[in-house]
């Protein structure tokens, strides 16, 4: 794989970066290295939906943030402990350098990478693969004003992922008895994006001795006006669509309000998988580097019509 050296890129018209952008082939910038370029941020949020080219870059694929620091990269591949885990920088994946203007990457497992590098401005760069074609779009934020919380709603699919099993932990008294009450355990799976599982065995049962009963595809909807909220849908064939108004409480747990009935159902996540595990300080979650990479997601819009 060929390296490349950093491109700037000059924007033309102030907040548009789609308009006249001009990339400048220099083998230093003028008031700039790529190294300045690259730790100006203490966060790089991967903003996969604007990803262009059919290729893949995995280690790219599977984190929410990358950050390059002192000649380490540390990514954010799961959204249960962002924030927190190595000090909100993730975990660290792999080695860089910015020798002679070229970002070159070498992760632990994938190998290696190089990468022009496009600049668009101080908070937004491209890294563009030409071996594999394919173009990453990063935007970049200080750990001080990232909305952590924000990544949870953007990234919803994902984060559902992130646990074997999501267990029934708790009803509301308020709301009319129908057929959801009976669900006692949900699973979201990585391999189909919008699959998920559902069984009525009892609260309490193992993880490994679930029955599930069903397999269906579900939706989420964003909900205009609302940041922190989304609209599930659980598709049950010939039975009746379960909707819910989804909340995250905290990283292993949600609140699903069934705009139906009125009930208000709390589902706390069993079996955390963390992707890529450096250490064995979580000797007791699983682990996984495959089966899992960001896809392109367009939700609709709806309006929330039932207020509690």
């Amino acid at each position: 794989m060929k390296a490349i050296k950093l491109l700037l890129g000059t924007l033309v018209i102030g907040m548009s970066f789609a308009s006249c952008i001009v990339d400048n082939s220099i083998d230093e910038p003028y008031d700039v290295s790529l190294e300045e370029v690259v730790t100006a941020n203490d966060l790089w949020y991967i903003d996969y939906n604007n990803t262009t080219g059919a290729g893949d870059v995995p280690f790219l694929s599977k984190a929410f943030t990358i950050s390059f620091i002192n000649g380490k990269v540390f990514a954010n591949n799961n959204l249960v402990g962002i924030g927190t885990v190595g000090n909100g920088y993730g975990i660290q994946i792999g080695f860089y350098d910015t020798f002679d203007g070229r970002l070159k990457i070498s992760h632990n497992l994938d190998g290696y990478y190089n990468f022009d590098v496009i600049q668009l401005s101080v908070n937004n760069i491209k890294l563009r693969d030409n071996y594999n074609n394919v173009t990453y779009n990063l935007l970049g934020y200080q750990k001080s004003t990232f909305d952590y919380d924000q990544v949870f709603y953007d990234n919803i699919e994902y984060f559902l992922q992130e646990y074997s099993a999501w267990e029934k932990t708790y009803t509301s008294t308020a709301g009319d008895v129908n057929a959801f009450d009976y669900e006692n355990f949900l699973k979201f799976t990585p391999e189909i994006l919008t699959t998920f599982y559902s069984s009525k065995d009892n609260v309490g049962t193992p993880i490994a001795n679930i029955f599930w009963d069903y397999v269906g595809d579900y939706v989420v909807a964003n909900v205009e006006g609302y940041d922190n909220l989304k609209i599930l849908t659980l598709d049950y064939d010939n039975l009746d669509n379960e909707k819910f108004e989804l909340t995250v409480i905290n990283d292993g747990k949600i609140s699903l309000y069934h705009i139906a009935s009125g009930t208000t159902y709390e589902f706390t996540g069993r079996g955390y998988i963390q992707y890529l595990k450096p250490s064995s300080s979580l000797a007791k979650s699983a682990t996984s580097d495959v089966g899992r990479a960001r896809t392109k997601v367009f939700r609709e819009t709806e309006i929330r019509r039932n207020l509690k």
